[in-house]
């Protein structure tokens, strides 16, 4: 297998995509990845980010791999858990407050600041669309961080992600509580859930 093949072929098991780290670990030139793009063979898509032209643009898989210390959350974390129908035009990303990347300039996101120590606190792998994995808040964090910041959150989304969360089959009452105990509003999360439940 040639590189230009060694690229193309992990892009394919990659659902399309490609990163120029993910091309640092097969061992493989940048100057090969140049020449697919000059060709029309991939398309940079994003700093560092490539994907095969047949295959769909996924902004969540583009924004996620822009800075490794970040997390989709709020009605963002909502919308990937299919609490919410609603597309996100701009991404709710929870970063740790020192957090300093290109995130920053991106009029597209809308960052939220925890303490690093609440930073990975539920945090785990979700497919897109795409079936790309992205890291995202599990649905008890989503909860509280919705009820946390109700104040800013769309009333309509509010309302139906506690909604949906009530009548999940998945849901975790005792994580949800340990995650409200955490943030600091488990009264205001234990009151809510007695009216929903």
């Amino acid at each position: 297998m040639n590189n230009y093949d060694k690229i193309l072929d992990y892009a394919k098991k990659n659902n399309g995509y490609i990163t120029t780290k993910e091309m640092e670990s097969l061992e493989v030139n940048s100057t090969f990845l140049s020449n697919l793009v000059n060709d029309q063979k991939i398309e940079r898509v994003g700093t560092g980010i490539y994907k095969l032209p047949e295959y769909p643009i996924d902004n969540f898989y583009i924004l996620s791999k822009s800075s490794k210390n970040m997390c989709y959350s709020h009605a963002t974390s909502l919308y990937l858990h299919n609490m919410s129908d609603r597309i996100p035009l701009v991404y709710d990303i929870t970063v740790p407050y020192h957090y300093s990347g290109n995130l920053l300039n991106n009029e597209n996101v809308s960052l939220r600041y925890v303490k690093e120590d609440i930073f990975e606190l539920g945090m785990i792998d979700i497919k897109t669309v795409n079936n790309l994995t992205v890291k995202c808040y599990d649905l008890e964090r989503t909860l509280c961080d919705i009820i946390k910041d109700k104040n800013r959150m769309d009333k309509e989304i509010y309302s139906r992600g506690l909604k949906e969360y009530a009548r999940n089959k998945n849901k975790n009452i005792l994580k949800l509580v340990k995650y409200a105990k955490k943030l600091d509003i488990e009264d205001e999360v234990v009151e809510l859930m007695e009216v929903l439940l």
